[in-house]
């Protein structure tokens, strides 16, 4: 029970609750773990409640007509989604995926709401959140829309790093995430093949290094690229 407390503490959203508090969200919610590749969400099976992210990273995705996917982000423990009544971080209508072995904490709509009610403070945390998700959802549309491919790439990639980068002392810092050519072309809403060839220009500039599933950026040259 002291490990569950002490890890909702380290949540953004539940960081600045009483242990009392804590303790109660733990026996309002139910844990559920869910493998690697396992679909958590689709837009037909959505249920309103509000989910916390304990281990692992979820990818949130939608699918257009002709099947093809679009990547909108990366969450990671202590990341939040969900809705409940006019109160959404905007993922009603997304795919969303476990891209590793999750453990997810689920709080229903009517506990959530009866919760909030006890604990106003809760919500100031909770309109931070939905508004920072707002902005990247938008920022990603920009950019999809205005940037070339290699500067999409260069913006995914920032992104990345700073919600995965691994701090190093050498001059790349590497993307803590598995990341294919085709996971990243769903970033950025290109074919596989045209984000093959961009990722091999910016190797020859010396702004990332890649390897087996993994990227490296070299952030000084990539800001002053940008």
């Amino acid at each position: 029970m002291m490990n569950r407390i002490t890890h909702l503490s380290q949540f953004y959203l539940l960081n600045s609750l009483s242990e009392e508090s804590l303790r109660l969200i733990d026996q309002l919610t139910s844990l559920t773990p869910f493998p690697k590749n396992t679909c958590i969400q689709t837009p037909e099976t959505f249920s309103e409640g509000f989910y916390f992210i304990k281990q692992g990273k979820v990818r949130l995705y939608k699918v257009n007509r002709d099947g093809r996917q679009f990547t909108f982000d990366i969450l990671g423990e202590g990341n939040v989604f969900g809705e409940v009544d006019l109160l959404s971080l905007g993922t009603r209508e997304m795919y969303i995926e476990a891209i590793e072995d999750c453990l997810i904490c689920k709080m229903s709509k009517a506990k959530f709401e009866s919760y909030l009610i006890e604990h106003p403070q809760l919500m100031m945390k909770i309109m931070k959140i939905i508004s920072d998700r707002m902005v990247s959802i938008s920022q990603a549309a920009e950019n999809l829309a205005l940037l070339p491919l290699q500067d999409r790439i260069i913006s995914t990639l920032v992104k990345l790093a700073d919600q995965f980068g691994n701090p190093n002392s050498s001059a790349f810092q590497q993307i803590d995430l598995p990341l294919s050519h085709q996971e990243l072309a769903n970033f950025v809403g290109a074919s596989r093949e045209a984000v093959t060839v961009a990722l091999r220009a910016l190797a020859r500039e010396e702004l990332i290094q890649t390897g087996f599933k993994s990227i490296s950026i070299q952030r000084d040259k990539i800001l002053k690229k940008m």
